[in-house]
């Protein structure tokens, strides 16, 4: 993973918090188009999320965690894509 440079991009983009490459998702489909491109959506500006063995990660400093399904995952203004 530390050679993915999809992965790094949306590590910079977070960090900086120039989220200027990226918008809001309007449905789920936008969501899971950039899972399926290799590319890495970010939630509520905090977490990069990645799909991986049909799970949906969160990106944390000690590595990839199983994201809760809460009612927050539902709701697109939480997502943003590019």
């Amino acid at each position: 993973m530390h050679k993915n440079e999809m992965l790094k991009t949306a590590m910079i983009a977070l960090h900086s918090f120039d989220f200027s490459y990226y918008e809001t998702a309007k449905n789920y489909e936008d969501i899971f188009a950039m899972f399926h491109s290799g590319t890495f959506p970010i939630y509520k500006e905090k977490y990069i999320v990645g799909y991986f063995g049909n799970k949906m990660m969160y990106l944390e400093t000690n590595g990839w965690k199983g994201m809760p399904s809460t009612e927050d995952i539902f709701k697109m203004e939480n997502w943003l894509v590019c």
